[in-house]
């Protein structure tokens, strides 16, 4: 079916339903539209009468399988502040809406890394849960915004660990996790979900995230600051919008090496390895560009440890030049392209590359992925994020059950770790 047989877009009134129900049915029928346009799928309007149906009798409706799974990629290709969205169509969708429990949630996010991780050879999976019902939350959301952090551990010398994660880490002990024995800088958060009204722990079996340990090829003593990451980024908060309708979505791709050593190693509020990095380079303060040099060797050792350890990872440059290929393919099909050029564009990018030299679109189309703003507040500090429950309820997993991962030795994870004995968390 071309746009031109297309029927137009119905208008509804109050006789032929509720007013509450005018905005979930125009955009029930603006994507489903969108689906028989770009898919070519014949019977728009007998889908169109039983989605109606639906949404008259119960005030909501399902999708079907493929409906979902196209919702799930064209919302990855809008989302304007990725650069790997070439790979779109590839992703892959697992449709768990079934999904309403804690324990199967925690079964689900595991798969999910499971089968993202793929031995090394990284793929994009996104996960889809029992949705919101109108107001009412989904039966169950991630609070994580990703399901591989580190904790933070506060201490009279400073921050052990991620000082990123320091809510989410007090939030996680509050609920009972007591961390492991000999707290260190790597130490993996357990995952945190909402339902009930009530925030929970999720036993997170550690095995299931594959961790690299950081290594430089000329520089032996990067080993020795004791640096790892994880080879999947799983952004576990995130909202699936699609069709008026609301599904909690974590999300993975592939990481890029930037992201990893110029930020979350790099930058002063994270890890802050660049004095370490300088000192051990030997560059004097007279150096005006140490601070570059002391970014590239972090970059080459990023790139060396998961191309060594046999994890996927890309880069800045190889980034930049799909996103131009994304680019081209989206405006031979008509689309205007969305995106955030600060994003796109993260150091250490230059001029040179494709994606700097122009501006996008940066409005933001539906399908797409949101980060849950309930969450997003959770994990920011705010003590009540909206109506939603207080950040300070007991959790009802036993500590031991929460902690059990942490019982792991993480010598064969991450060897070059240091351990720390900080109780003072």
């Amino acid at each position: 079916m071309t746009a031109a047989t297309i029927p137009p877009r119905p208008v509804t009134t109050t006789h032929d339903v509720d007013t509450t129900n005018d905005d979930l049915l125009m955009q029930a029928y603006d994507f489903l539209r969108q689906w028989h346009d770009e898919t070519g799928k014949h019977g728009l309007a007998q889908r169109w009468r039983d989605v109606r149906a639906d949404i008259r009798s119960t005030g909501t409706w399902r999708p079907t399988n493929d409906e979902l799974a196209y919702g799930a990629r064209v919302a990855w290709r809008n989302a304007a502040r990725c650069i790997g969205r070439l790979r779109w169509p590839s992703l892959i969708v697992r449709d768990r809406r079934h999904t309403i429990t804690l324990e199967a949630v925690r079964r689900e996010l595991t798969a999910h890394l499971d089968e993202a991780t793929n031995d090394g050879h990284i793929r994009s999976v996104l996960t889809v849960l029992a949705p919101a019902t109108g107001p009412t939350p989904a039966p169950v959301r991630v609070v994580n915004p990703q399901l591989a952090l580190y904790a933070a551990w506060p201490t009279d010398g400073g921050i052990i660990g991620d000082p990123a994660n320091l809510t989410l880490t007090a939030l996680a002990t509050d609920l009972g996790w007591p961390g492991p024995a000999h707290r260190s800088a790597f130490d993996l958060l357990p995952w945190i979900a909402a339902t009930d009204g009530r925030l929970h722990l999720l036993p997170t079996d550690q095995a299931h995230i594959r961790e690299v340990p950081i290594h430089h090829p000329d520089h032996p003593w990067i080993a020795d600051l004791g640096l790892c990451w994880p080879a999947v980024p799983v952004i576990s908060n995130m909202t699936l919008h699609v069709g008026g309708l609301r599904f909690p979505a974590p999300f993975s791709g592939t990481f890029m090496a930037s992201e990893i050593a110029t930020r979350n190693l790099a930058d002063r509020h994270r890890y802050h390895q660049l004095p370490a990095v300088i000192a051990g380079l030997g560059l004097p303060d007279r150096d005006r560009l140490r601070t570059d040099k002391a970014l590239l060797a972090l970059h080459e050792a990023v790139l060396h440890s998961f191309e060594t350890a046999g994890v996927s990872i890309t880069d800045h440059h190889r980034e930049s030049r799909a996103f131009a290929r994304f680019v081209q393919h989206e405006e031979a099909a008509g689309r205007v392209v969305a995106g955030d050029w600060s994003w796109l564009n993260c150091y250490p990018m230059t001029p040179q590359d494709p994606s700097w030299g122009r501006y996008y679109d940066s409005s933001q189309s539906t399908p797409a992925l949101r980060p849950d703003p309930y969450c997003l507040a959770l994990t920011a500090g705010h003590s009540r994020p909206g109506h939603e429950p207080s950040t300070r309820h007991h959790a009802d997993v036993h500590p031991a059950a929460g902690a059990a991962p942490n019982r792991t030795s993480r010598e064969g994870r991450c060897r070059h770790a240091p351990q720390h004995d900080c109780t003072g968390g």
